[in-house]
């Protein structure tokens, strides 16, 4: 366990400019300024995850760069402070012995001693202790910088990764849709291969091609801004509120001790110094360096501050939008002309989920069911994935649709829609699912089924609010295509 003062040493260091000396070095790159400098919204993005990296490094620097052996000589450093005089002059030697070996302050600290032997200065604890903090304190701060070069030089292969795969999903799209997405930077978080890139521009030659089906995801995707529910509304505007924020200049509590000129907050100890004339000099220096030990206070402080909050008004309103849940039938009956239009179908229903920042889930069912999070940090990887699934197996609605209306059922997905694409050549649902279905469409939630059979189960697709048939022949899609 970390002890207070090798926690606050590490807070006090990872406090200083170092963090922001390195973010300041990794923006100037000189190719990520090629990217930032050129799209805005690639610019944001960077921005955004260097201060999510930083957040995360500084709680890292903070915690982790403290070693079982600075802990110890942490300890021993914060018995020496607390004894007397003349505790310390019996005990300093053994203590310093333990030393030997595992801290560079060992000779130093040596040498102290034997020539303090011979002197008896009065004031040499407190001149000890200071030299030995000094160690403590360049030792972390090595520790920490060491730790910081190695979490600055991963950051930026990151960055270039997601460079070049942004710069690749950027391409994939013809009509240059994928320019205007803003969640595409967190998808560009996986390499992509050559293969990979096709596999896109494979399908999205495929919507080229058919048209219809991209209409179809289209309208689907509108069908969330029709609701009629006031609790759905969001609506920003800026309000005044009454805020407490942790204030430094509130003198509360005290929170720990920290090197500044603030003679009102001066530990006790330091004042020893102008007890001696012979060390009277080392205050001054440290007061003038800002390295004078004081404590550190923190309180509450009351504020008005302009805060956004969303609320109902008269005048045209943003509707927060719920998940896409697709369930996607992968059964042998499936493969083919059916298959490619499935996995088209989801590719653009994914492209508008990313495009208006909605979540975006996959399941594959056949006998059993497969989940794909289309839309999270992996999204990509995953899309990849499902796209290069091969369809088997036979047709098993029941398990996939019994977990989908489980999910819609939780506060995730209001306002959701689930989309089941299938030739649903399968048995009518059971009347108990029949019923959840509809209690869930009185919560605003919405059920589609595309069907891509002319064989269908009439019977089964009634219990959805929409069902789109796509299912053209041979001779009509080479007549569509040539």
């Amino acid at each position: 366990m970390i002890s207070p003062e090798s926690l606050h040493l590490g807070m006090m260091l990872a406090e200083t400019g170092m963090l922001e000396h390195a973010v300041t070095e990794v923006m100037a790159k000189p190719q990520l300024l090629l990217v930032t400098e050129t799209s805005p919204t690639a610019k944001s993005a960077v921005r955004r995850h260097i201060r999510k990296w930083r957040h995360s490094v500084k709680r890292r620097l903070s915690n982790d760069c403290i070693t079982e052996e600075l802990k110890q000589e942490i300890a021993l450093y914060q018995e020496a402070v607390q004894l007397t005089q003349i505790e310390f002059s019996q005990r300093a030697k053994s203590m310093i012995k333990q030393l030997e070996g595992k801290s560079e302050f060992y000779l130093g600290a040596r040498g102290m001693l034997e020539k303090n032997m011979s002197q008896e200065t009065p004031m040499f604890q407190s001149y000890f202790c200071n030299k030995w903090y000094e160690h403590l304190a360049a030792s972390i701060k090595d520790a920490q910088q060491k730790e910081l070069e190695a979490h600055k030089d991963k950051l930026l292969n990151e960055l270039y990764q997601r460079i070049e795969t942004y710069k690749t999903l950027e391409n994939v799209e013809e009509r240059g849709t994928l320019e205007k997405v803003g969640r595409l930077w967190d998808l560009a978080s996986s390499k992509v291969t050559q293969s990979d890139v096709e596999l896109l521009k494979q399908f999205v030659a495929f919507l080229k091609d058919n048209q219809d089906l991209q209409d179809i995801a289209q309208t689907l995707g509108r069908m969330a801004n029709d609701v009629d529910d006031p609790s759905l509304h969001r609506s920003p505007a800026e309000e005044l509120q009454m805020v407490e924020e942790p204030a430094d200049n509130v003198a509360d509590d005290i929170v720990g001790v920290h090197q500044s000129d603030n003679l009102e907050k001066i530990v006790p100890n330091e004042i020893i110094y102008l007890a001696e004339p012979a060390l009277e000099i080392l205050f001054y220096k440290h007061f003038a360096d800002k390295r004078l030990l004081t404590y550190r206070m923190q309180g509450m402080q009351r504020s008005l501050r302009k805060v956004k909050a969303f609320k109902p008004e008269n005048k045209q309103v943003d509707i927060e939008k719920g998940p896409f849940l697709i369930c996607v039938d992968a059964s042998g009956s499936m493969s083919g002309f059916p298959e490619q239009c499935a996995k088209a179908m989801a590719y653009a229903l994914m492209q508008i989920a990313v495009k208006e920042d909605r979540d975006c889930t996959v399941m594959i069912f056949s006998t059993d069911h497969i989940c794909y999070e289309l839309t999270g940090e992996g999204g990509l990887k995953e899309a990849l994935n499902f796209l290069s699934y091969s369809f088997h197996g036979g047709t098993d609605l029941s398990p996939v649709l019994t977990h989908s209306i489980d999910l819609m059922g939780t506060d995730k997905y209001r306002n959701a829609d689930l989309v089941v694409i299938s030739d649903f050549i399968a048995p009518e649902q059971p009347e108990a699912v029949q019923a959840q279905v509809d209690g869930l469409k009185r919560q605003h939630n919405r059920f589609h089924a595309v069907n891509l059979s002319k064989y269908g189960n009439p019977k089964l697709m009634s219990m959805f609010d929409h069902v789109w048939d796509y299912h053209p022949s041979l001779m009509g899609r080479l007549l569509k295509r040539f």
